[in-house]
């Protein structure tokens, strides 16, 4: 039986350590595409959109429509995994208890 809850800790060890790590991930997308935003506000007219190796001219308020869209999304998708990472926490924490209380009896 604590073997079983032991190989089930390391299987939550691994998947909230990739969460984690989807979670770094996805808050420097974040900073990035707010980082975008702001320098944006400070430029003039002319915005330009790096598509493949192109540069392009592209419409400021459709740049901004979709760089906010976007910042939307990963503000949503960080708090799931938040939330995710919360949930996997506690089950590990009971889990850990769980463990060391039957090697105590």
């Amino acid at each position: 039986m604590d073997s079983d809850k032991i190989n089930e800790m390391q299987v939550l060890e691994q998947t909230l350590h990739n969460l984690i790590l989807q979670k770094q991930n996805f808050q420097m997308e974040l900073s990035e595409t707010q980082s975008a935003l702001a320098e944006m506000e400070k430029s003039g007219d002319d915005v330009f959109k790096i598509v493949g190796q192109l540069m392009i001219k592209a419409d400021k308020d459709k740049i901004k429509e979709e760089l906010s869209g976007r910042e939307k999304i990963l503000e949503l998708r960080l708090k799931s995994l938040e939330r995710q990472e919360d949930s996997f926490m506690k089950k590990l924490d009971g889990l850990k208890e769980e463990v060391v209380d039957s090697q105590n009896n």
